[in-house]
């Protein structure tokens, strides 16, 4: 297995500043205290702690979906990730995921089991594993 690598650069103060965050193989996302807290445009970490939970588990749930037998035709994942003041600092108390899932041939039942499954062992679910993560999972017929 390899190492995947991420780099993050801020310039000046905590109000006044900004900063870029880079995938090693993907675009700069750039970042600040406005993007963060205040809705402007940009990005920030929690968004990319959403996108890649989305990632990860489409990605597993396309594995456990064929190891059970089932081939998916598309599986769609989102991540509402909440960040809340605790104390002198923030945290991100809970992450709810949304999936929906064309598979063929697979009954809701299966399907939910598969995706509890899932969510509970991605790797990147397991790195969160401070974090309550719910998963809203459904069938698109």
């Amino acid at each position: 297995m390899g190492i995947s690598k991420g780099s993050a650069q801020w310039n000046g103060g905590l109000k006044d500043g900004q900063g870029v965050m880079k995938p090693a193989h993907a675009p700069e996302a750039p970042f600040s205290l406005g993007t963060r807290f205040e809705g402007k445009q940009g990005s920030n970490p929690e968004e990319l702690i959403g996108a890649a939970l989305s990632g990860c588990f489409s990605m597993a749930l396309s594995l456990g979906l064929e190891t059970a037998g089932l081939k998916p035709t598309s599986i769609k994942t989102s991540a509402d990730v909440q960040l809340d003041k605790q104390g002198a600092g923030f945290a991100i108390t809970t992450i709810a995921l949304t999936t929906e899932a064309i598979v063929p041939g697979a009954s809701d039942e299966q399907f939910q089991k598969i995706a509890e499954e899932t969510k509970k062992g991605c790797p990147v679910s397991k790195a969160l594993a401070g974090t309550t993560i719910t998963l809203k999972a459904s069938l698109a017929r």
